[in-house]
């Protein structure tokens, strides 16, 4: 696909949707992002960050986040108004992975229900607004790889989501139902801030990006390189220290020896864990973002990402503690880290910036566009 950098989750394969990638919105942890050559024959739910249901109630009503650290930003290289254009679509098709059907989505009503999906209604609407940004560029991206190589497992659609489980995009009606009492206000507020920037995709070299997002980074997001196959200039590593002040930045998973023992080897059988406990785990190494990139387990060397998921980790940053009759886990942050952090966002939103200036600290050098529709 000419210009556009496409990755292979090669970590994250065996990951159930969640959060990437919205308060409330899945039970299951946030869904990192399963980014995929044209070549793989494999397509999993590009769901970004959602978070789990008992924090949804709590987030809701929660106040707002204290401005409490000063934040540094850089502008987008062009403005919405000067920008150029990119060709856009009328509407998407979505794999609606519970019933198997086809759905034609208007971009408007994705874009909606996008961020109804993937991010609390109390969050700062510039906050919102970004959000809808990224996650149209990124359903436009998958839209123009199905285009040039059609994934057969999507029988035709752009890409999956599961509605009915607030996974990806929700419906305005899934919406109301789950916001209660405060339906009208949260859903014109979302209706709002998504419409107001409908016609924006944020590109690279004449293409829509891979808007990777996520829940909470670690203080800094990562480098897609460091977790996925391949790179990008825009999705590098950035300041989001408004992730710090995050409700469970911090979370502890405790692991006996004999339960720890038998994760492991479940997922990897050849490894190596038949001496003391204390032996088990060897050296890692860390990105510059603090993200696990090759940990040495049982005489294998793993990367963070593969322990994350065969622990049920929020992240592949991560301590490991030995107790002396278990091993304790102390984990920062929640979901792969790379692209948008939804918790940064909002602190950003909060400090005075706009969505403008959100896009510009979590996607290097790309660029917003105005999006226009085929003749």
């Amino acid at each position: 696909m000419r210009g556009a950098l496409l990755f292979i989750a090669v970590f994250a394969l065996s990951m159930l949707v969640i959060p990437m990638i919205a308060v409330g919105y899945p039970i299951e942890e946030p869904a990192d992002l399963a980014l995929h050559s044209p070549q793989s024959p494999q397509q999993e739910s590009q769901t970004a960050a959602v978070w789990p249901q008992q924090a949804a109630e709590e987030a809701l009503d929660a106040p707002q986040m204290p401005p409490e650290l000063p934040v540094e930003m850089e502008q987008v290289q062009e403005s919405a108004e000067s920008t150029s254009v990119l060709l856009g679509v009328e509407a998407f098709r979505v794999l609606d992975e519970s019933t198997g059907e086809i759905h034609t989505v208007s971009v408007r009503d994705y874009v909606r229900g996008a961020v109804a999906a993937e991010m609390p209604a109390v969050f700062h609407s510039e906050a919102l607004k970004a959000q809808a940004v990224a996650a149209h560029t990124y359903a436009l991206h998958h839209h123009r790889v199905q285009m040039e190589h059609p994934d057969p497992e999507l029988k035709g659609a752009d890409f999956k989501a599961d509605p009915s489980n607030m996974k990806v995009y929700i419906t305005e009606e899934k919406a109301r139902e789950f916001y209660g009492a405060k339906a009208d206000q949260y859903w014109e507020k979302v209706c709002a801030a998504a419409d107001s920037v409908a016609h924006l995709v944020l590109e690279y070299e004449e293409e829509p990006i891979v808007a990777a997002y996520h829940a909470i980074s670690a203080g800094m997001t990562e480098d897609a390189s460091n977790v996925w196959v391949g790179s990008a200039p825009y999705l590098l590593p950035a300041d989001s220290e408004g992730d710090y002040l995050a409700p469970d930045y911090e979370t502890e998973e405790e692991f006996s020896y004999p339960e720890l023992k038998r994760l492991l080897l479940a997922a990897y059988p050849e490894m190596d864990l038949s001496g003391q406990a204390d032996t088990w785990f060897g050296e890692m190494e860390r990105s510059a973002s603090g993200y696990i990139t090759a940990i040495e387990v049982g005489g294998q060397v793993l990367h963070g990402s593969e322990v994350r998921t065969v622990l049920d980790l929020r992240s592949h940053n991560f301590e490991v503690v030995d107790t002396g009759s278990s091993f304790l886990f102390v984990v920062y942050g929640y979901g792969h880290g790379v692209g948008l952090s939804q918790y940064g966002a909002d602190f950003m939103a909060r400090q005075g910036a706009d969505f403008e200036e959100i896009l510009a600290n979590y996607y290097t050098g790309a660029t917003l566009k105005q999006v226009v529709l085929p003749q």
